[in-house]
């Protein structure tokens, strides 16, 4: 079985209730009804906030966040972020949202609910058979069995694919995917991860040539897991989706080959052209956006986790992480095709524990593509998540600006409290129609309002032909 982390209630009224991760997620704790654990929405509760506090959890680890509750969180009967005797007020300046790295058998305290956190690390055999992966060689896996431990010196990617590239070239079967390619440049690099132009000798081709080394030591299941959404990833096959070509796994490297998009980014055109793009420009590109994950959603894919625990064929991908960033573009004939980079790869490493990431933390960004449901439940979005993305992602590129306001206070408390602002706030200058359909798309309470790609597309191409 994976690493889990168990949360189990010892005191108050919901004693004995327990709540058990064994993947990448995020909930809240509060009294609000769409929280989850939910506590009691009563007087013996009322010093507990609607929205108290946010676990960000990565099996084994589990990092707990305050939202500046009136009343504060409470970790082994002290409150996070309280100012230590001998804190500088530099370093008390630094802690500007509590947070507090939880252990095992850690108690949280909120009025008079008390949890005590179980982390339980596994310590399994990988079933090789059980992958059930094309062209994946059992040979190639490095696996450390010993404790999760992080890596605290920046590797040299570089010349980790230098050498895996000298191996294909002379003749390694495991390496079959990246055989007869030579590095160009390097095209970005992200937190756990870089990305290479590479040219294939014999044919000329150019493909994106992706690594991505785990931040933490990569066990058995967690190794399992992502190869199997890798695969599902890779019968991705549509004009508007960055194609992956192949992948593999050795010395402890996941590399894969993926198309080239010679148009860079929509981040990059941005940039280009000010920080803004036309009507003219943004709308046709986020339609094949939209093309794209009506395809991506809908989709027969080989390894869905069933009820039983095993694996069979399943419907839909989501995205997870849409922004101007990962829709890349190329021109054919002249005209822009933006295709979804990323599709499930970031996504899959990230809840397979791979990454080592916070969504919460110093290093990490500002939510600001995100909608509400995505935070209450990371784990199990729906494809919804990913059309109010890309309606995110218009509303940026034709105002510059985030749909909410991150202007004071906690980040996330913001994705859960602050509506999207109506965009003609933002800029009275886009059409009517437009507009009333990017404020309809952005509708996230009670729920998201587009429960599909197709119907976003739909009201998008009625409001320009109304023109």
């Amino acid at each position: 079985m994976p690493t889990k982390v168990t949360l189990t209630i010892i005191e108050g009224k919901l004693s004995g209730r327990q709540y058990t991760f064994d993947s990448r997620t995020t909930c809240i704790i509060g009294r609000s009804k769409d929280c989850n654990p939910q506590l009691p929405n009563d007087e013996e509760h009322s010093t507990i906030s609607r929205y108290h506090c946010l676990l960000d959890i990565n099996p084994p680890a589990i990092r707990i966040r305050d939202f500046g509750s009136r009343n504060g969180t409470f970790v082994n009967d002290k409150k996070i972020g309280q100012r230590e005797e001998n804190q500088t007020p530099e370093e008390a300046a630094k802690v500007q949202f509590p947070e507090y790295d939880l252990k095992d058998g850690d108690e949280i305290k909120l009025s008079n609910t008390v949890f005590v956190v179980s982390i339980e690390v596994a310590s399994i055999k990988l079933d090789l058979k059980s992958l059930n992966i094309p062209n994946f060689y059992p040979s190639t896996i490095n696996i450390h069995q010993q404790n999760q431990e992080q890596v605290t010196q920046a590797p040299n990617l570089l010349e980790y694919i230098k050498n895996l590239l000298g191996l294909a070239k002379r003749g390694d079967k495991n390496l079959l995917a990246i055989r007869g390619y030579e590095i160009i440049k390097l095209l970005g690099k992200g937190g756990f991860g870089e990305v290479y132009l590479v040219q294939h000798h014999q044919t000329g081709n150019f493909v994106a040539l992706k690594v991505m080394l785990p931040a933490v030591a990569a066990n058995d299941w967690a190794v399992q897991m992502f190869m199997r959404e890798t695969e599902n990833t890779k019968i991705l096959r549509h004009q508007n989706v960055v194609k992956l070509i192949d992948y593999g796994y050795s010395e402890n490297v996941f590399f894969f080959t993926m198309e080239y998009c010679a148009g860079g980014t929509v981040a990059d055109m941005m940039q280009k052209q000010g920080g803004r793009l036309s009507i003219d420009i943004a709308v046709p590109i986020i339609l094949q956006v939209l093309d794209g994950l009506e395809y991506a959603h809908n989709a027969e894919i080989p390894n869905v986790k069933l009820g039983n625990g095993g694996f069979g064929k399943g419907k839909g991908l989501v995205h997870r992480d849409l922004k101007p960033s990962n829709i890349f573009l190329g021109y054919i004939d002249g005209k822009i095709t933006a295709k979804m980079g990323d599709y499930g790869l970031a996504k899959s490493f990230d809840l397979a524990g791979l990454s080592g990431q916070t969504l919460t933390g110093t290093q990490a960004g500002t939510p600001v593509l995100m909608c509400r449901q995505q935070l209450l439940n990371y784990k199990y979005v729906q494809p919804e998540v990913d059309v109010w993305a890309t309606a995110a992602c218009l509303y940026y590129m034709l105002t510059g600006t985030f749909p909410r306001n991150f202007t004071s206070g906690d980040p996330f408390l913001a994705v859960l409290q602050n509506d999207p602002v109506p965009i003609h706030q933002r800029d009275a200058n886009i059409p009517q129609q437009l507009a009333k359909v990017i404020d309809l798309a952005l509708v996230e309470k009670p729920e998201i309002y587009f429960k599909s790609a197709a119907g976003f597309k739909q009201a998008l191409l009625g409001c320009l032909n109304s023109h």
